[in-house]
């Protein structure tokens, strides 16, 4: 069952210093690379039209998604929401994907999602707490948004608008470089032409 939310636009930020080593973020900061400048520059040229419909337009406070806003979207007024910031990974931020496997040889075999991981971190914020926060911001949404936050985020927020359940949210693509047209339970992957 799809929910009814009005239409969304949703931007990932760019590649970061700490994607590009696999490093837990969380709700630490890394700048973007030269490759995430390059993908947020990629969304701009798909908002111009986007803007035209005078969305509202929300992003996450940290500040890989600032850089990011502010190259994909320019000088575009919007607003920072605590709600959309990436989930806390607790203790396990700031740690390489390498570490954390080395601290848990279970999952050598299993090759956990990232979700799955951050669900597990010492200390984290869980996803039960990370879910409600999501819906408590998309219960408030009162019109067509833009939204510009995180990977994680992104794969619950569109799992929740999609009615799909959020065990399922983790195999959703965690794209860069793209905006995830949101509308009617549907997903759609815009890219910029070539």
């Amino acid at each position: 069952m799809t929910n009814d939310y009005p239409k969304i636009w949703f931007l990932r930020h760019g590649q970061t210093e700490w994607n590009r080593e696999f490093r837990l973020q969380g709700q630490l900061d890394s700048p973007l690379t030269q490759q995430g400048q390059a993908e947020a520059a990629r969304q701009a040229k798909i908002m111009p039209e986007i803007l035209a419909q005078n969305p509202a337009i929300y992003a996450s406070p940290l500040g890989r998604v600032r850089q990011t806003a502010q190259i994909a979207l320019g000088d575009v007024p919007r607003q920072e929401d605590a709600r959309l910031m990436e989930i806390h990974a607790g203790k396990w931020q700031g740690m390489t994907r390498t570490e954390i496997l080395a601290d848990r040889p279970e999952w050598a075999a299993q090759s956990p999602t990232p979700l799955e991981i951050y669900e597990a971190a010492d200390g984290g914020e869980g996803l039960a707490a990370f879910h409600a926060r999501i819906v408590d911001f998309l219960n408030d949404l009162s019109g067509p948004s833009v939204i510009v936050a995180h990977g994680l985020l992104g794969q619950v927020l569109r799992a929740e608008v999609c009615g799909l359940s959020t065990s399922q949210a983790g195999s959703l693509s965690n794209l860069q470089g793209c905006v995830y047209l949101l509308e009617y339970g549907q997903e759609t992957v815009l890219e910029a032409p070539e």
